[in-house]
């Protein structure tokens, strides 16, 4: 890659230079010279960094859809913009599998990456490619047709993938036509058997996704308090190392520094949705970037920016 993009430096001064002396003064020539030369030096700082940096890219799904089943299809459910099939995310999820990638949980990313005191990286993970793979709200279906994808994963390669939710407790269990949404939410009871077998890594999303920089003080308490509290009583007696509900996910990516001054009573971290992958060291832990998929990104420009790429 290194030896392309030197190549290809090395063809933007060629066909500047042939410009330059064909158009311009000398003097003219030694100022766009000199312009041209920064520029594609600092093009070529950019990439370099770009390249020797830590990256992990952290994907936001919302609604997962099974193309083959009617249930899940017009006329019977409305089209979405945030719906991603589950045939395309058996593809990205199949890839990152075969490819050994650490699926991070919200655990592993504050302890070994962002926290204050990280952590040494395990021996057993260490030379891994990392990803974080995401769902808001907590949707039946992305539940069913995850869990199948999952346990399909499991049995063909042999290795457990874990999948961060950031969920919206107070609708636990209820059916799309008592909530806003309008659509059905996963049970305490299925997140609960989720979690035991390793496949869920439960976390806040607001108690009623609410965008929190418009709550008066005591209202963003209230929502922030009550969304851990219902959690953690739901996962109590299958939360054994307590990671339940300590990290949240700002409902339509708003944050602003009073929410984030209230969100530190309570969570190690916050989500928001910057569609940037995480770059380096993080500087705030309550501002760690997400990248949002909907439908018209295909699983190959997910897994380009699982290895690295621009998506």
């Amino acid at each position: 890659m290194l030896a392309r993009i030197k190549t290809n430096l090395k063809y933007g001064v060629k066909q500047g230079r042939e410009w330059l002396q064909k158009w311009g003064t000398r003097r003219r020539r030694q100022i766009v010279s000199f312009l041209l030369i920064f520029l594609l030096s600092l093009t070529l700082t950019k990439v370099i960094w770009e390249l020797v940096t830590e990256e992990i890219a952290i994907f936001g799904f919302h609604d997962i859809i099974d193309v083959t089943n009617t249930t899940q299809m017009p006329p019977q459910r409305e089209k979405r913009h945030g719906d991603y099939t589950k045939q395309d995310l058996e593809e990205l999820l199949e890839y990152l599998v075969k490819n050994n990638y650490w699926f991070l949980s919200t655990q592993d990313l504050y302890d070994y990456f962002i926290g204050s005191n990280t952590k040494p990286i395990p021996d057993s993970r260490k030379g891994q490619k990392r990803v974080m793979i995401t769902v808001d709200d907590g949707y039946q279906n992305a539940h069913e047709n995850i869990l199948d994808l999952a346990i399909k994963l499991q049995e063909k390669y042999d290795r457990a993938i874990e999948i961060v939710w950031f969920v919206n407790p107070p609708f636990m269990g209820k059916l799309g036509k008592d909530i806003p949404s309008g659509l059905d939410r996963v049970s305490c009871e299925d997140f609960r058997a989720g979690l035991a077998a390793g496949f869920y890594d439960l976390q806040s999303h607001g108690a009623n996704h609410t965008n929190l920089t418009e709550l008066d003080s005591q209202k963003l308490e209230d929502d922030l308090s009550k969304s851990q509290q219902i959690l953690r009583e739901c996962t109590r007696d299958v939360d054994s190392d307590r990671i339940v509900a300590n990290h949240i996910a700002y409902p339509f990516g708003a944050a602003d520094d009073r929410v984030e001054n209230a969100v530190k009573k309570y969570y190690f971290s916050g989500y928001n949705y910057s569609n940037q992958t995480l770059k380096g060291k993080l500087k705030n832990p309550y501002q760690i970037p997400r990248v949002s998929i909907h439908q018209n990104i295909p699983p190959q420009r997910l897994i380009r920016l699982a290895k690295g790429g621009w998506i």
